[in-house]
């Protein structure tokens, strides 16, 4: 019964990191990593996108144009930061969902239990360092936004947060709880496995104990010396019904 909840514990825990991976790459391809509006009014109104690898400008009608970043030489430092971080978070998600794969016990591949669990940790591994690649590349672009909205002193366009960084949030969440499942939920396999070496080791000892004594000795534990039949013990116990 605890085999089939660790395996259940297992699927959703790669349900979990699949879909924090899933999050993780479209708010790394998003464009709305910050916003603003320059509107005296909803029919005027003019929005500004930017994400880690355009800068977009859309207005009231729907329509919508991006360009890509000029040069990556001359991007600030916390963009560049954020995009390295944001690609460790989505291969490591991907390599964790290798492994989870191999790992999980309702899968036939990966070997022998105890191998099985090595990489379903493993895997738990690779999603908890996603998710937390993640948090930090949004937490740092979201205080560089809230830092320059709250500085009197900032004077360029000030921006709000955008729909992708709470996307992006939301995948860490989610890629750090499938991590955590999964590493909990190998504990199962070394229990099993420590239990069924102390029982072989205890078995191997009293076989061991038994071998130590002689031949004869050990023969002649727990036996009983056989009943005498002689003659005499005979007639006395038939002596009532010997002339029947």
């Amino acid at each position: 019964m605890l085999t089939y909840q660790m395996s259940g514990l297992q699927i959703l825990a790669f349900l979990s990191g699949l879909a924090g991976l899933g999050a993780s790459i479209g708010a790394t391809v998003s464009n709305e990593w910050r916003v603003t509006s320059r509107a005296s009014s909803v029919i005027t109104a003019t929005w500004v996108l930017q994400g880690l690898w355009n800068n977009c400008a859309g207005n009231a009608i729907g329509a919508l144009h991006c360009r890509p970043h000029h040069t990556i030489l001359q991007l600030d430092g916390y963009i560049q930061a954020c995009r390295g971080l944001m690609i460790a978070a989505v291969c490591l998600g991907f390599f964790g969902s290798i492994f989870a794969l191999v790992g999980m016990k309702c899968t036939k591949i990966g070997g022998t239990d105890k191998n099985k669990a090595r990489i379903a940790c493993f895997a738990g591994v690779d999603f908890i360092l996603s998710g937390l690649c993640s948090l930090s590349a949004c937490s740092l672009y979201a205080h560089q936004i809230t830092s320059e909205f709250f500085d009197p002193m900032f004077v360029a366009q000030k921006y709000e947060l955008g729909a992708a960084l709470f996307i992006g949030w939301a995948g860490s969440i989610l890629c750090i709880l499938g991590g955590s499942m999964l590493c909990f939920s190998i504990a199962d396999s070394f229990t099993k496995s420590h239990s069924q070496a102390n029982y072989i080791y205890k078995g191997a000892a009293s076989h061991s104990h038994l071998s130590s004594y002689p031949r004869g000795q050990a023969k002649s534990v727990n036996q009983r010396p056989p009943p005498d039949y002689s003659s005499s013990s005979r007639i006395q116990h038939f002596d009532k019904n010997v002339y029947v």
